[in-house]
């Protein structure tokens, strides 16, 4: 264990000597916040294990998810990203692992049994921490990762939901103020403050209230409008990192394909710098906390030769990335460590008890386009989207204007109606997949997120481990 906290110093992290510390490593996404696109499910998390426990039972459902949660991450996790290089995972939580929305402001200790053990796991390998509230009251944007299955981030017009927040985050920091592998906390991810000078206020306030508790550790804040924008932003706080996330276009299914072109490699540096150029103005240590490409699959995109052909250009696009981060000296997370099968370093056999039972589901998912993240071209879908998006451009000019900024009318459609309602109506479907399970079987699903039974994407894990050994 080191002695001291890492602490901010200038442009820089710095360990108890003074010494740069430079974090990269990986996001325990779809862990204890799960998403539809890394496990399977449709829509949002709450709807997603309300619909698995009216299938389940009570004593089923805690067996499934508990055991989910063992296996997602275990020792075997925590040595793979020591011998990568990794040095820190981002440990992305939803608050209804710590409190109810009809018990408010009372802690569900059962809650820390997992993060307290993955924590754990990782300071054993030399691994930091970083805890990530990815889901708050309210919700902090309108997306199904906040979980989120309304199109309104209530958490920005009411206060209480801010205050819940912030007695949350005292109370994770009572509990790990003295623990010096916890890098920081990560106190909202990608909020979307549509009148943009309400975050600032916030971060203020729970700056103030974690420094009341835990004087000690680094916060690391992300800019509004999922970490892309710095509007209302005038000052710093002190021992504070701030966060962009900086996927590009070229590494998913409907961008352009990365070729190595100048003008390519000129636009991902732009892109950097232009989500940057908070931290490059007032000289503070610049964190990207989420980005990573999208891979193909051979059933999905044209078989195995067309999916190798992809997977190189996303492998290619996610190095020149990389070598920009290395030229910048930033800290940086990938998005993400585990999954089914489309983005993680491991991920499930496509083999394995738990993607045979929901493989009927996900070739459903994938026709009518549930998930935003693979998104693929569908004739049907748009025959009934695009008229739907041509009508309201006609009669509301604006649409395209609407906040969050970087969604078209187009995605806010396909969002809202294929992502969240769609979604939402089959949830039940995915949930009686698992019904005539037993016990023994049900464990047998979420065993099949252990490291031991996943498969490794090279390609990706090799881009990663020489880039996590560049020096700072």
């Amino acid at each position: 264990m080191p002695n001291a906290f890492l602490k901010v110093s200038g442009e820089k992290v710095v360990d108890e000597h003074g010494t740069s510390v430079i974090l990269r490593g990986a996001s325990l996404a779809g862990w204890m916040n799960m998403e539809n696109f890394i496990t399977g499910y449709p829509g949002s998390e709450s709807q997603h294990r309300a619909a698995m426990l009216d299938v389940l039972g009570p004593e089923k459902y805690k067996l499934f998810f508990d055991k989910f949660l063992e296996y997602f991450f275990m020792e075997a996790d925590a040595k793979f990203l020591a011998r990568s290089g990794l040095n820190c995972l981002r440990v992305p939580f939803n608050y209804h692992h710590f409190e109810d929305d009809m018990n408010p402001r009372v802690l569900k200790r059962d809650g820390f049994k997992h993060l307290d053990r993955v924590i754990d796991l990782c300071a054993k390998e030399g691994i930091y921490t970083i805890l990530d509230m990815h889901t708050v009251p309210g919700g902090q944007n309108p997306d199904w990762h906040s979980d989120n299955c309304t199109n309104y981030a209530a958490f920005w017009d009411h206060k209480d939901f801010q205050d819940r927040t912030i007695w949350l985050w005292e109370q994770l920091a009572a509990r790990y103020n003295d623990n010096p592998y916890v890098a920081g906390y990560n106190p909202i991810n990608e909020p979307c403050d549509p009148k943009h000078w309400r975050l600032p206020i916030f971060y203020e306030r729970v700056e103030k209230a974690i420094r009341a508790v835990d004087p000690n550790h680094i916060l690391w804040l992300d800019g509004n409008t999922m970490a892309m924008e710095w509007k209302f932003f005038d000052k710093v706080l002190p021992n504070c990192v701030y966060a962009l996330h900086d996927y590009t276009t070229m590494g998913f299914p409907w961008g352009e394909t990365y070729t190595g072109d100048v003008s390519q490699k000129a636009k991902l540096e732009q892109q950097f710098i232009r989500k940057a150029q908070f931290m490059i103005d007032h000289k503070v240590p610049c964190w990207n906390g989420e980005f990573g490409p999208v891979y193909a699959q051979p059933d999905l995109d044209g078989g195995e030769a067309r999916a190798e052909e992809i997977n190189k250009a996303r492998y290619e696009v996610l190095g020149e990335q990389l070598r920009i981060y290395d030229k910048h000296q930033i800290h940086w997370t990938i998005w993400l460590y585990k999954d089914i099968g489309m983005q993680g370093m491991v991920h499930l056999s496509p083999s394995s008890p738990y993607l045979r039972v929901i493989a009927p589901f996900l070739a459903r998912k994938t026709a009518l386009q549930l998930d935003a993240w693979g998104r693929r071209p569908n004739a049907s879908v748009d025959a009934v989207i695009h008229p739907l998006v041509d009508w309201i451009r006609q009669a509301a000019p604006n649409s395209d204007d609407q906040y969050p900024t970087p969604w078209n009318t187009e995605r806010q459609m396909i969002r809202v109606v294929n992502q969240m309602w769609v979604a939402g109506c089959l949830q039940g479907e995915f949930a009686e997949l698992f019904r005539n399970l037993g016990k023994e079987e049900l464990e047998e699903c979420a065993k099949s997120f252990r490291f031991e039974e996943c498969v490794q994407r090279d390609g990706l894990n090799r881009i990663l481990e020489e880039h996590a050994r560049v020096l700072g």
